[in-house]
């Protein structure tokens, strides 16, 4: 889950950083061929950088901070008696269902369209096929040029039939689809709709440049004012004249980019490597020479130094595995009283020290909730039996280890009943563990 989240949030930075230097270096050029590919390439990119794993030597992730799972003490709620999510649950379920509303969507469209086309009328106009029906709105849909009505001689209609036909042939409608099988996984995001509005601008920008490559651009632009509609179409549609209709009339009037102006499309080369190397690069090994110079510092650094690691090769490992240690936790980790008394809920995070002797030491208190509940997560470390020590370059070294002990009550009738016990035998009752993470 927590995987999840993070994938979509790396791939949210991804997309930003990309799209701003889209805007802001490319956005402006006539190269649009080029604009729409590098938009194509960089919305791939965004998504994939983040699960790929590159070896690059001195950096990743060949050790690992070593968290202890989360362990959970108190009474185990009884389902029928209610529900508790975590805020990563929530925050799972709100984007799963947003998922399957645009999913549900984009189905719709595409069964809507099918529809239509089926009741449409075909003609042909030159090398394509013209789908005719009165609720269309001039637009061109994957092999279909869509017209309310069909008159080919009409030189308004041809100018529209020449700019659909653009959209065809260069199939744009595909790129669509590919977007909106991202807006299924990203739907929450904002930049997967700023890539749209992009991508569908680069589009006009080509299929306004085939119409003008034949027709003056100031009679093409005044069909462009005469004809503005707010009808939306589908979602793998290409209307006409929707939307960015005074943008697209300024870049008929635009001067074509000069050849050099190609270079800015290199300043991709190392925002894409940042990317990279911050999202996917991962620790190989080292040029032997150098490897054999810093086992040597290394070894040294150990033996003159009692130096304590957070990360190490071989991460130290409890008696019996963490099957033991769960076995462990669940028998002699108890619920305080005091804690209970008071309502007291939360995760107590205690660190401590693994030594190469295998023994437990210094044991703090990262995060507390009090009510004695800190006191027991020490006592149950200081009390753990000798580990397995961490070892670096197959040295055993000291090691800094993290667990989480989550304390959780369960109904108010459980506490009452342990006061009530109180009261009558003077003794104050104690939980043991119940469940864990």
């Amino acid at each position: 889950m927590n995987a999840l989240l993070a994938y979509l949030v790396e791939v949210s930075i991804c997309l930003g950083i990309s799209l701003v230097i889209y805007r802001a270096l490319l956005s402006g050029l006539t190269f649009f061929a080029w604009n729409r590919s590098i938009l194509i390439c960089l919305l791939l990119l965004s998504a994939t950088i983040p699960l790929l794993r590159l070896q690059l030597f001195g950096i990743g992730s060949d050790v690992s901070e070593m968290t202890l799972p989360v362990f959970q003490v108190g009474e185990q709620v009884n389902p029928a008696m209610g529900l508790s999510l975590s805020w990563t649950e929530i925050i799972l379920w709100i984007y799963v269902v947003g998922a399957v509303l645009t999913t549900a969507r984009l189905i719709f469209g595409f069964m809507a369209s099918q529809k239509l086309l089926g009741q449409a009328k075909m003609k042909r106009f030159e090398n394509f096929w013209v789908a005719i029906h009165p609720e269309f709105v001039p637009a061109s849909f994957f092999d279909y040029i869509l017209m309310p009505d069909f008159d080919p001689q009409d030189p308004r209609q041809r100018q529209i039939l020449t700019h659909e036909s653009v959209h065809v042939r260069l199939k744009h409608s595909w790129d669509l689809l590919l977007v909106n099988f991202a807006k299924v996984v990203f739907w929450f995001n904002p930049m997967i709709y700023l890539f749209e509005k992009s991508l569908r601008e680069v589009h006009e920008f080509q299929a306004d440049q085939g119409v003008t490559s034949k027709v003056a651009p100031k009679e093409y632009a005044t069909l462009l004012l005469q004809l503005i509609t707010a009808k939306r179409g589908w979602q793998f549609m290409n209307n006409f004249n929707q939307f960015q209709t005074k943008k697209r009339i300024q870049m008929m009037g635009r001067s074509a980019s000069a050849p050099f102006q190609r270079l800015r499309f290199l300043a991709l080369i190392p925002a894409v490597g940042l990317l990279l190397f911050v999202f996917s690069c991962e620790k190989d090994d080292i040029d032997p020479q150098l490897q054999l110079v810093d086992n040597f510092t290394e070894t040294l650094n150990i033996s003159a130094s009692n130096e304590i690691f957070d990360v190490v090769e071989q991460q130290p490992n409890p008696p019996g595995g963490m099957e033991g240690w769960n076995q462990y936790l669940s028998k002699n980790l108890k619920y305080p009283y005091q804690a209970r008394r008071m309502g007291i809920e939360g995760t107590v995070i205690v660190v401590f020290e693994i030594h190469q002797d295998g023994t437990v030491r210094n044991p703090e208190i990262l995060r507390g909730i009090g009510g004695g509940a800190d006191e027991e997560a020490i006592r149950i470390v200081l009390n753990s039996p000798k580990w397995e020590p961490g070892r670096q370059r197959g040295r055993a070294v000291v090691t800094r280890m993290r667990l989480p002990i989550r304390f959780k009550l369960g109904d108010n009738k459980s506490i009452a009943s342990d006061l009530a016990e109180e009261m009558t035998t003077g003794v104050k009752p104690q939980v043991v563990v119940v469940a864990y993470d």
